[in-house]
């Protein structure tokens, strides 16, 4: 009984981590370029009891018969991040830039380190460089001129810039996309960024458009690929899940009442 009391315990632990995920997917419903994550359940060690020796001698365990075992709950062990695409809406920005594909962008830390994002929600900072809304520079560097009228930015990626006056484009630098093969293994900084990690792998760059890379949206963002129906059913069976494991806790603790009880 005391075993279920702490089995049920770790089950709701587990729920509740569940469901703050599940919060979390829901927070981020609005949120550019947002990839929803889930939660991995694993069981716990499971304790070898030994066997009863009564009963006829065909029942009875042998000494290749299975042992008796007693698992011991689940816990959360990982987050699972579903980089599924987004659907793409169209801004008018010529700055917003979404990925239709495979790829992300990759912005430069204050560290030097560099970080990748699916939010193309860009713009230039006092320098002319472009920037995210972190403020943090894109690590292709591109610096639009003071006096550039207008910018186009192709589908392969080639950053122009129209000048004012002459009316003539001037190539600015071209952005390079990242990818991995094991995206789910990213680390989310928040910010909307992603670190590599050993799960993830080294990242491989290349041109947008080519070699399996996904290609450039101007004036689109990418949306979040939550969605609320999901979100909200798996809600409701992790709010069950956590009922009935509570309800596992009322059980036991009767169970130990009627067992005192018959000591008086």
């Amino acid at each position: 009984m005391f075993r279920a009391l702490s089995t049920a315990a770790l089950g709701m632990s587990s729920q509740q981590k569940s469901v703050d995920n599940i919060a979390n997917n829901l927070a981020n419903v609005n949120t550019t370029g947002f990839k929803r994550s889930t939660i991995a359940f694993q069981d716990l060690f499971y304790e070898n009891l030994s066997s009863s020796s009564h009963g006829s001698a065909a029942n009875r365990p042998t000494n290749d018969s299975p042992t008796l075992q007693v698992g011991h709950g689940s816990r959360a062990v990982a987050t699972i991040r579903n980089f599924m695409q987004g659907s793409i809406a169209e801004t008018g920005n010529a700055l917003d830039l979404a990925i239709s594909g495979s790829g992300f962008f990759q912005v430069e830390m204050p560290d030097g380190n560099v970080v990748y994002t699916r939010d193309g929600n860009f713009s230039r900072d006092s320098s002319g460089l472009l920037v995210n809304n972190s403020g943090l520079p894109l690590a292709d560097f591109i610096e639009v001129p003071v006096d550039a009228v207008a910018i186009e930015i192709s589908q392969d990626g080639i950053v122009r810039a129209v000048m004012a006056g002459d009316n003539q484009q001037v190539e600015l630098g071209r952005l390079e996309l990242a990818k991995f093969v094991n995206p789910g293994g990213l680390e989310a900084r928040g910010d909307n960024l992603f670190a590599e990690t050993e799960a993830s792998g080294m990242p491989f760059f290349g041109v947008p458009g080519e070699d399996g890379f996904g290609v450039i949206r101007q004036g689109y963002l990418e949306q979040s690929n939550v969605d609320i129906v999901t979100e909200m059913v798996r809600l409701i069976e992790a709010q069950r899940a956590y009922e009935t494991n509570s309800k596992m806790v009322q059980t036991a603790e009767d169970m130990m009442s009627v067992t005192n009880s018959i000591k008086r």
